[in-house]
């Protein structure tokens, strides 16, 4: 049964060899509240607008929003993609600017911790993702859950969103420091969302890289910094997103510009980071470095 699983999952990867051209990016951030979602999807909708074909995989399995964010009803969800009731193309629904959505399900506690099995089901999943994507957008669940450091530890690029709040600022160095020390992810572009101003939010940025500086071989890069906007919370009680039902508010202004610069990013030159390498990643564990507890 392990051989066939392996030999599906294979046969998923091979299939996927023509995405080359992918751009793979994770947006967690450890600490639930701190604008994940809304960071994620304010960049899907900044970069469909220019053209490109955008997905966002909803990963947090067990409280998703990313549908009910946008006011969608997706009658699917990975879910039942895992039950084998459909396949992944099914469950997918189109959001503004055509951006495609890959919704989770919420308040089911089993999705929240899958089995071996379910995540290896998951993964294979993944072969039969369209073929014409410029990019993945991977929400990630709040903690460091195995499929959050797996999501993570498998994209190009990893976006860690953090506030100006003590447990926000614990919780994502948590995060980087289990993802550098264990799993060799050395490059990290931080958000600070949230921020009354540029300088607040270059100084909650120092605040972090203080302690990784002191402690991590990590590189961390300060790529924005989102004003606390009340324009953002009026677009979510209204289910838009900022950048499209209040284009000139400063929130918006920021978040297009960190999608700007996502689309600049250098693209790796070897296969690492490309979407058939996301997955084969995600496919194969490894083995968490020993380190030492305390810092």
């Amino acid at each position: 049964m392990i051989e066939n699983m392996m030999q599906d999952q294979a046969s998923g990867l091979r299939r996927m060899t023509k995405l080359s051209s992918t751009r793979v990016i994770t947006v967690t951030g450890g600490k639930g509240g701190v604008g994940k979602t809304n960071v994620t999807l304010n960049m899907a909708i900044s970069m469909a607008r220019q053209g490109k074909k955008v997905m966002v995989l909803d990963a947090d399995l067990g409280l998703a929003n990313v549908d009910i964010m946008l006011g969608l009803r997706a009658g699917r969800n990975l879910s039942h993609v895992l039950a084998g009731l459909c396949d992944l193309q099914d469950i997918i629904v189109e959001g503004p600017y055509g951006v495609q959505i890959i919704p989770a399900s919420s308040g089911t506690q089993n999705m929240a911790e899958l089995t071996p099995a379910q995540h290896a089901g998951l993964i294979r999943a993944f072969g039969s993702l369209p073929n014409d994507i410029d990019v993945l957008l991977v929400d990630t669940a709040a903690g460091i859950s195995d499929m959050v450091l797996s999501f993570s530890r498998a994209a190009q690029e990893v976006l860690v969103v953090v506030c100006d709040e003590p447990t926000s600022i614990t919780d994502a160095y948590a995060l980087i420091k289990i993802l550098s020390r264990e799993y060799d992810v050395q490059r990290f572009k931080i958000v600070a969302n949230m921020v009354r101003s540029y300088r607040e939010g270059r100084e909650l940025y120092a605040k972090l890289t203080r302690v990784t500086e002191r402690f991590l071989h990590a590189n961390l890069e300060l790529v924005a910094c989102v004003p606390l906007d009340d324009k953002v919370r009026q677009s979510v009680k209204r289910q838009k997103i900022v950048v499209d039902a209040y284009p000139k508010s400063p929130a918006a202004l920021a978040l297009s510009s960190l999608a700007n610069k996502a689309l600049t990013w250098p693209m790796p030159t070897s296969a690492g980071g490309h979407l058939e390498f996301f997955v084969e990643r995600l496919l194969v564990k490894p083995t968490p470095t020993e380190v030492p507890i305390g810092e």
